[in-house]
């Protein structure tokens, strides 16, 4: 069987998913609404799983190199004979590997909404834009070229600020729908500027053109863009670096990020739609697509290693402050999607320095398990408990063994301890810091205990400490909740063991890795110092971690206030864009701009006015002008001509 008789499906069937809820949901299907939502996943996922089999164990080429295939494409708009807009599907390692990870993880939270979202009034809504999204984030997956990937890009945004603006009758949650999309729309405007260079320098707006005609011998297409330079910067590095500030800024990395920690004002199963596999990793995916030039400049190498580095080790810091459950998993997202990125800053194309690409990819697959079933148990603690406080929960594990287990293996999994998925794709992360920058390597290993120890923070608090006063237990939810429990922790367990560097590298050559006992002895133990650091606090209720909180004062509420990064926009904002240059703006066009042209207006209806007296309509009027007239011309053509 050919890609091309079934692939398109795999996109399609959310999109109709999307539809038939939309249109017909809530007055037709009802509370069917997330069965069939649930159906369209679990086909979808079906279609991914079985296109993963086939492109990777039955349709391999000669010599077992993984290539691009393109089973669909189209042209959709054309500007010249070079330059078009085409519309397709593109099949390689990695955006095979995605759609796997984005279908299951979507359909597993189709499945936990069954139940958590039983009785919401508009409950078929809230699946419709569920698919939407998953649509979205597909179509971003297997796009051919850079402008397709924007469209779905943007889509994406959308779907987001749908999501988490779904309680539209709560403030917050409406002020942080539209803070998630604004602050992306200005990264997006880089992104944006970013392609048109790259599509004008290259001649296309394709990516394997842009590829090879940016990194093949001689590059005789393109070569403008690396002898064309302004302020010193060639127009190739520029282009790349607005190309990842969209990256940047869909990733939620620093200083972009401020949005991430709003974002959870959506329902919970959504966050874990966002944070898992889906719009945070956009900005790793896009990077990955576009290693090969990527790699080809230095300075930009560093500038995403760097920018990876700070979210990680800010993010992990702010973690160990927060209260609120899922604002901590949220600053975890924040932290672990730096991890990747550094990791592709730090990696090279060829198979010897590529640790860092198939590290970056193998955290993200990892990743995706146990980020998504962290915050799928926090919905269900959120949904006995009914807080986010950290302080309104202790002692579920007696209440809740099935999601105990499931967020302990979790948290297992992101601290890196062996046998966990995580422990594997971490250890890739840290081998290539170690062989590219010892700078890079000391603080992601501390980041690593650093995240140990507010995971575990969070575990303890949860699970141990207190005992929290339940009000009405209900048990830990419906059999729906519990399944995607299990079949996530299993994975959080066994999916480090996937043999990755196999299938996906950057050139499509299978490659292996190499664990080293001996170097994964400091990571682990940074892990256990975390995980023993937050048994000492947090195990017991205890006024120890409150007496150390306040002794390290301004910086601790530094810390706690997210280092008022969200002040400083504010001030930025309202203080200086608003007041200083918005108000002068408005006055300056409500004043000059408009003033000229209301002052134009108004003279024509002055000049109108004084000779409007002309136009009566009296016949007898208009004769004895035209008499005058006469009269007047003969005098002037007998006495004065």
């Amino acid at each position: 069987m050919q890609y091309h008789s079934y692939i398109a499906l795999i996109l399609l069937i959310p999109l109709a998913s999307f539809l038939l809820l939309g249109l017909f949901g809530r007055k037709r299907i009802g509370v069917a609404s997330g069965i069939v939502g649930v159906l369209a996943l679990t086909a979808s996922a079906g279609l991914s799983l079985y296109t993963a089999w086939q492109y990777f164990f039955v349709q391999v080429p000669e010599g077992g190199i993984y290539r691009a295939v393109i089973p669909l494409k189209y042209t959709w708009l054309t500007f010249s004979q070079n330059l078009s807009i085409d519309m397709g599907i593109l099949l390689d390692p990695v955006s095979v590997m995605m759609l796997v990870v984005v279908t299951f993880v979507s359909l597993m939270v189709h499945l936990f909404s069954l139940g958590y979202m039983k009785g919401e009034e508009r409950y078929s809504t809230y699946f419709a834009f569920l698919s939407l999204f998953t649509f979205s984030m597909l179509g971003l997956v297997v796009s051919t070229n850079i402008f397709q990937i924007y469209m779905f890009w943007e889509l994406v945004g959308v779907s987001s600020y749908l999501l988490i603006g779904y309680y539209f009758d709560k403030p917050s949650a409406v002020a942080a729908s539209k803070k998630a999309f604004i602050v992306t729309r200005f990264a997006d405007l880089g992104f944006l500027i970013g392609i048109l260079m790259l599509g004008i320098g290259t001649g296309s707006l394709d990516f394997g053109t842009i590829i090879s005609r940016l990194t093949g011998p001689g590059m005789p297409e393109s070569a403008g863009m690396i002898t064309t330079s302004f302020l010193g910067i060639s127009m190739l590095s520029w282009a790349l670096t607005l190309v990842f500030i969209g990256g940047a800024g869909k990733s939620a990395m620093f200083p972009l990020h401020i949005w991430l920690p709003d974002a959870m004002e959506g329902p919970t199963p959504v966050s874990a739609l966002i944070h898992a596999a889906t719009m945070v990793v956009a900005g790793v995916y896009l990077v990955a697509r576009l290693f090969p030039v990527f790699s080809t400049d230095p300075a930009v190498m560093q500038l995403i290693t760097w920018t990876g580095v700070v979210s990680a080790v800010f993010a992990a810091v702010i973690a160990c402050t927060q209260t609120d459950i899922k604002r901590v998993l949220a600053y975890s997202t924040m932290s672990q999607i730096g991890y990747m990125l550094f990791a592709l800053g730090v990696s090279g194309i060829t198979t010897e320095n590529s640790t860092g690409y198939i590290g970056s990819l193998f955290h993200l697959f990892t990743h995706a398990f146990f980020k998504s079933l962290l915050f799928l148990c926090a919905g269900a603690v959120i949904h006995m408990v009914h807080s986010n406080e950290m302080r309104d929960m202790g002692g579920l594990r007696k209440h809740m063994p099935i999601t105990h287990l499931a967020f302990l293996i979790a948290c297992l999994a992101i601290s890196g301890i062996p046998p966990f998925a995580g422990f594997f794709s971490k250890e890739e992360i840290l081998l290539a810091a170690w062989n590219s920058s010892k700078p890079v390597y000391y603080l992601a290993l501390a980041t690593s205990g650093v995240t140990a120890f507010y995971m575990f923070r969070l575990y303890f608090s949860i699970f141990h400490n207190k005992e929290a006063h339940l009000h009405d237990h209900h048990g830990e939810g419906t059999l729906s909740m519990k399944l995607p429990l299990v079949l996530l922790g299993i994975l959080s367990v066994i999916g480090g063991l996937f043999p990755f560097a196999s299938y996906i590298t950057p050139t499509g050559i299978p490659s292996h890795s190499e664990m080293h006992l001996s170097f994964s002895i400091a990571p682990v133990l940074f892990g256990i110092t975390g995980i023993v650091t937050a048994y000492i606090l947090y195990f017991r209720a205890s006024d120890k971690s409150d007496q150390i909180s306040a002794s390290f004062g301004i910086l601790y509420r530094s810390e706690y206030r997210k280092f008022y990064i969200d002040e400083v926009y504010l001030f930025v904002t309202k203080k200086i864009l608003f007041k200083k240059i918005g108000k002068p703006a408005a006055w300056t066009d409500k004043h000059i701009v408009d003033g000229a042209v209301n002052t134009s207006g108004n003279m024509t209806l002055l000049v109108s006015e004084l000779i409007r007296g002309f136009q009566s309509g009296k016949v007898q009027s208009y004769a004895i002008y035209f008499i005058a007239g006469i009269i007047t011309l003969t005098v002037y053509l007998l006495y004065f001509w």
